[in-house]
């Protein structure tokens, strides 16, 4: 499968923003990304710069029901805290900020083009496309946060940030994690239908 990448939001470290998104959104303020650990009891995620600096690390509890998630920054201070809520068909996660920020982010039902996540308690929505892998984040007013795209073919569930609101860096990189879990969550679930079937 070919994607056309003017509509394709990932790129790799070093490599700048593609030119279509600077056409539409300006340019970055800062890109990051993500690479998940596998061969861990733990599902864990590092966040790095594009350099390779790891800036934040998140990490799950083993076989909790709700998916406890921590994420702390590069000083291993704590910066948020994620829950998946049991029985919901909203796929709804709570994530609780360091700061005291806490909000609920929950997928409105029956969107055929487009997955559409709300995120209550800040007004914000994430609106990703059906096949998952580009998502744009836009706050209450419905300016541009972040880009966020998932590389297309990749051994270790890779993603792109590409940040638009310095100061809302660590809010959009709680959205980040509780985003992969709930595509995670989701896949699991699509296997398991089919190997029911």
């Amino acid at each position: 499968m070919s994607i056309n990448p003017k509509f394709y939001y990932y790129h790799e470290m070093g490599e700048e923003a593609n030119s279509d998104n600077i056409d539409r959104f300006g340019e970055p303020v800062k890109s990051l990304f993500t690479t998940t650990q596998f061969l861990s009891l733990t599902h864990e995620i590092d966040i790095t710069d594009d350099i390779g600096n790891i800036l934040y690390h998140s990490s799950s509890a083993f076989l909790s029901l709700r998916d406890k998630t921590d994420i702390t920054n590069g000083s291993g201070e704590h910066v948020a805290h994620i829950e998946r809520e049991l029985f919901s068909l909203h796929e709804r996660h709570h994530i609780s900020m360091a700061d005291g920020t806490s909000f609920d982010m929950s997928n409105q039902l029956f969107h055929l083009i487009k997955d559409i996540t709300d995120i209550e308690g800040l007004g914000w929505t994430l609106k990703g496309n059906i096949i998952g892998l580009n998502f744009e984040l836009y706050d209450e007013n419905d300016n541009i946060v972040a880009l966020i795209s998932q590389k297309f073919i990749s051994l270790h569930d890779k993603y792109c940030i590409d940040i638009y609101q310095a100061d809302k860096e660590e809010i959009v990189i709680a959205i980040l994690i509780a985003l992969q879990h709930m595509m995670r969550d989701r896949a699991n679930s699509a296997a398991a239908s089919s190997s029911s079937n």
